[in-house]
């Protein structure tokens, strides 16, 4: 088993700046479906569907899927800015779509 490396003063610091990082985005926001903010948040379509209804059967998202979606409006927004390498290091291509071919969608 390999030992953790300590954390110094700047990671630190990066890991309590993220943790009171006011993320949050409203799944109104956008003009997509419930499957793609499904799919974005791990949720269900159902659950979702819940977060924009207006009777008793209304969920708030919770804070964890709010900044879910604002990562992505994030990477919607800048993914361009970002270096493919960097990028790739966030979000590495699947083996499937390596195979087949489609990794060039993402850059």
């Amino acid at each position: 088993m390999t030992h953790p490396r300590p954390l110094g003063e700047r990671e630190l610091a990066l890991i309590n700046l993220y943790a009171h990082c006011q993320l949050g985005l409203s799944p109104r926001q956008w003009d997509v479906t419930y499957k793609i903010i499904a799919d974005i948040c791990s949720r269900s379509p159902a659950t979702v569907r819940r977060w924009f209804g207006s009777d008793r059967n209304y969920r708030a998202p919770s804070s964890c899927d709010l900044r879910h979606l604002a990562l992505m409006d994030f990477l919607l927004e800048h993914r361009e800015e970002i270096p493919t390498e960097l990028f790739n290091l966030l979000c590495p291509h699947s083996r499937s779509e390596k195979s087949s071919g489609k990794t060039d969608q993402y850059t």
